[in-house]
């Protein structure tokens, strides 16, 4: 029988980003004796000071900055795990920003599928957090990424993620897998079954959901004309 979980909710934070509950059959990952199912993949500070997600991943198209980095720590009361290159930015840099990521109090870093072996290695010679290494394809050598100190696999291949998850649960049964879950309850519950522990979360834009607020509004004060 499941048990009853009393919920509380403010009067100002009742509108807030929730991740499907689908993702609650997640096992989890348990990171500093926290036990994280659902990650929100954004850096929009006013979306991650609003969401129940678990965890926030960080990681963003541009050369990766400490500000960036410690603006969104700060915002955040939920645990960060941020991107620190290893595609267009790489080398001895990824390194230096992941000890600053770990020094301003992220909870793991996030390295991108470029990123050589021997830059994960320099990383996890220096830093006590988790590298979240990103897989994107089954062709990469899952066997090296681990060797050279991957802690967990983000898996993030599109329409053949779960494809990639089931390859890399042959040769590694327990090893920590985060996946992309897709944009559906039954595309996120597909992804859990292929083998995944946790699941990434992408919101909608802050500009669509304050879209549909502003149409909202707009249809109340029509709605009011209409029965003057």
């Amino acid at each position: 029988m499941a048990k009853y979980v009393p919920e509380i909710k403010g009067i100002l934070r009742r509108h807030v980003i929730q991740v499907p509950e689908t993702i609650r059959e997640a096992s989890g990952i348990k990171i500093f004796g926290k036990r994280l199912k659902s990650f929100i993949f954004s850096t929009d500070v006013a979306v991650i000071k609003n969401t129940n997600a678990d965890a926030v991943i960080a990681v963003y198209p541009f050369t990766p900055q400490p500000l960036i980095t410690q603006a969104i720590v700060l915002s955040a009361d939920i645990p960060v795990f941020c991107g620190v290159g290893g595609g267009i930015t790489t080398g001895k840099r990824v390194v230096n920003l992941a000890l600053d990521a770990e020094f301003k109090g992220a909870m793991g870093v996030v390295v991108n599928s470029p990123t050589p072996n021997d830059v994960i290695r320099q990383m996890r010679d220096t830093i006590d957090i988790p590298i979240i290494v990103t897989i994107v394809s089954e062709y990469e050598n899952i066997k090296e990424r681990i060797e050279a100190g991957a802690t967990i696999l983000n898996v993030s291949g599109a329409k053949r993620t779960t494809h990639i998850i089931r390859k890399i649960r042959e040769d590694y049964p327990n090893f920590p897998i985060i996946a992309t879950g897709g944009p559906t309850e039954d595309s996120i519950k597909a992804t859990i079954q292929a083998g995944a522990n946790a699941i990434t979360f992408t919101p909608l834009p802050a500009a669509d959901i304050l879209s549909e607020i502003m149409t909202s509004y707009r249809e109340k004060y029509e709605e009011e004309r209409d029965n003057d």
